[in-house]
């Protein structure tokens, strides 16, 4: 049985959210938890927090917490939301502010 927790709306572009679920996608929960915490990327953050919360939903249903690996994780696209900056001579220069929806699902290893 799979336990799934999620961040929906999460203000970080999907690019840079998917440059730190590669990095544990399909390790160990414990060793996942570890290798986020000494990241020193933004998204690491909110991984973290998605990661710990699948790991709670696990230990709620008497799953055993030492055999969980990260099954799957996903950073889906999330709205854009669009901006304009103010330029020179009445010019305005488009800034899109993109959200991520981060998705960890864990496991029990057999």
């Amino acid at each position: 049985m799979a336990w799934t927790a999620s961040h929906k709306f999460a203000r970080i572009s999907p690019q840079k959210a998917r440059l730190v679920v590669d990095l544990i996608r399909g390790k160990r929960v414990q060793e996942a938890l570890t290798l986020l915490k000494f990241t020193r990327k933004r998204a690491a953050v909110f991984i973290y927090q998605v990661l710990k919360s699948a790991t709670a939903n696990a230990d709620e249903q008497e799953a055993d917490v030492k055999n969980l690996f990260v099954k799957e994780c996903r950073v889906d696209p999330g709205p854009t939301m669009h901006r304009f900056q103010p330029k020179d001579r009445g010019r305005a220069h488009p800034i899109k502010k993109r959200s991520s929806h981060i998705i960890v699902t864990v496991d029990e290893k057999q």
